[in-house]
Parts: structure tokens; sequence; C-alpha cells
């Protein structure tokens, strides 16, 4: 579950380590969300530490009764000084960095952390979650990268998609990752009960 609205996601900016709340919308997204999710067979609810993120876990963990584990590993790429600023800004203050950055997942924003480096962190906290859930299902609270890196890991894709998808707020994904390796992704990008 991606998380719901921002202050900076109404205006499309650069949000990675930004400890932003929801606004008024994005708390009734995340309703919204809790009320979808709540009858699945949920074993775990994990989210990322950042409030954005925690908020839109609370209403589901309200409605299943079961508690919120932060995982650090979950959290938003860092982007560095391009923080807060919508991709104009960004490709502005620095036109031919920006522009590597759109086309190489290991070139670093200014002061930031690599698509890369952000898929790494992810990839060891998909593992353990993985490993710790066998079998069960495991809703993770998350951001943009985050979603977009267990989508490409799970349906074998290249990262073109970190680059090619779109994720809107409070959308659902699911993928599965099986005991023998295998892996699928089964949904991408789902608003339906948003609407």
């Amino acid at each position: 579950l991606r998380h719901g609205q921002t202050a900076l996601s109404v205006d499309r900016r650069y949000s990675g380590r930004d400890d932003v709340a929801l606004t008024e919308i994005g708390i009734d997204q995340a309703a919204r969300a809790a009320g979808r999710l709540a009858n699945w067979p949920i074993a775990a609810i994990v989210t990322s530490p950042l409030r954005r993120a925690r908020q839109s876990a609370a209403p589901l963990a309200a409605a299943t009764g079961l508690p919120v584990t932060v995982d650090e590993g979950l959290i938003e790429t860092d982007f560095g000084q391009w923080e807060g600023l919508t991709f104009t800004e960004a490709s502005q203050r620095d036109p031919e960095l920006h522009r590597a950055w759109l086309r190489d997942a290991t070139v670093e924003p200014p002061g930031g952390e690599s698509f890369a480096a952000a898929e790494r962190r992810i990839a060891d906290a998909r593992a353990a979650i993985v490993a710790d859930h066998p079998g069960q299902v495991v809703v993770l609270v998350t951001h943009v990268t985050p979603i977009k890196s267990m989508l490409r890991v799970a349906m074998h894709v290249g990262p073109e998609l970190l680059y090619g998808l779109h994720l809107d707020l409070a959308s659902v994904s699911v993928v599965e990752f099986f005991g023998d390796g295998g892996s699928v992704g089964r949904l991408v990008n789902d608003t339906s009960h948003l609407r």
C-alpha cells in the first residue's frame, strides 16, 4: 500500500526522507484502503518509519487489530538536495545530473541515495519479511521506490520499471514470493477503493 496524500504530493514534489504528515484527503484515502484490505487474511502489517506511512497503516491496524511493525528498510529513497523540489526545479538546478539520474539507477541526487542503493536496502528488508512470514499475507505500507523495487523483482523486469511506472497515492499492488524462489506480480497500482 502506498501512503496517502501529503502536502508535498499535492504539488508533485520529491518526497523522500522529509517526515511529512497526511493531508485530510490522505487520511480519507488511508481509511478507504483499510476498508478494502481489512477482510484480507492479513498476518502482519509492516510500515516505513516515516509519518505518512505510519498514518496510512493506522486505520488498517485499527480495523484488523494487528500491531504495526516499523521496518527502516522500507523508507523512501533519500533525494538529498532535491527533497521538496518539483521535477522541473530539480532539472533546472542540476540539469546534467538530473538527466543522468533519470537514465542510470546508480546515479545519486546531490547529497542523496541512488535507486540502486535503495534497492539493495529494500531487497534486504523484503528477504527478512518473506523469511519471517512464509506463506502469509503481509501488508507493507510504504513509498514509491520500495513498491516499484518489489514489483520489479517479483516480475523479473529491469530498472526501466523504476522510471516507466506511475504509482498513485493509496494504491494497492500485490506480489507473491514463493518458498522455491519464484515470484509473480498479481496487481499493480489499483485504486478502485478510492472511487
